[in-house]
Formats: C-alpha cells, sequence, structure tokens
C-alpha cells in the first residue's frame, strides 16, 4: 500500500512540474497581467501546480518535494526561455543550472528519507 501511495506523490509532483513550467514559461505572454486570456491561463495553471505541490508534500518529504520541483521547474523553464525568446544564459547561469541540478539528484540519491 506504501508503494501505491508513494507513486502518487510523484505523480503529484510530475504534475506540479509540468504546470509550473506551463505557468512560468508563458508568465511573460500576460505582459504583466494586462492581456486576459493568458492572464487567466497563467493563475489557473498556478493553482493547479500549488495543488499538485501540496498533494506531493503529504506523502514525499517537503524537501525532496520542493528541491525537485525547484530544480526542475527552474531549469526547463530556462531552456524554454532559451526556445522561445532566445534568452542564452551565460557560462555563470549554466554552471548555477548544474549545480543546481547536481544537488537535487545528490539529495535524491544520497539525502536520507525518514
Amino acid at each position: 500500500m506504501k508503494n501505491i501511495s508513494l507513486l502518487s506523490g510523484y505523480f503529484y509532483l510530475i504534475l506540479a512540474i509540468i504546470t509550473g513550467i506551463v505557468s512560468n514559461g508563458f508568465l511573460k505572454t500576460t505582459e504583466s497581467f494586462t492581456r486576459l486570456t493568458p492572464t487567466i491561463f497563467c493563475i489557473t495553471s498556478i493553482v493547479v501546480c500549488i495543488f499538485c505541490l501540496s498533494r506531493a508534500m503529504t506523502i514525499i518529504p517537503v524537501g525532496f518535494t520542493y528541491a525537485t520541483y525547484g530544480a526542475l521547474t527552474i531549469t526547463a523553464v530556462t531552456l524554454f526561455g532559451i526556445f522561445k525568446y532566445n534568452q542564452i544564459p551565460n557560462l555563470y547561469g549554466i554552471v548555477g543550472l548544474i549545480l543546481i541540478v547536481s544537488g537535487v539528484i545528490l539529495l535524491n540519491l544520497f539525502g536520507k528519507l525518514k
């Protein structure tokens, strides 16, 4: 039964990551919340994101959940900015992203669960 619960926690985490990427990736299209349709889309997706993140945190430890969510969302939104807006990070930005992802990998592989 615990495996099913853990699986549902990761399912909610994946949904939170996807909706977080969507809401943050398209935030620029709202033009400071002056365009109605993109604004509604972003607000709806961030509400779904927070709901899924809160559900994941009831099953998976908070630190692991938020670190994984944050790192994958930051990395994906950066890639989104590269491809959609041609916003290429400099060397320090790339090193920072590598360190963020490396930290989350270390946390998930070697961090202690209680």
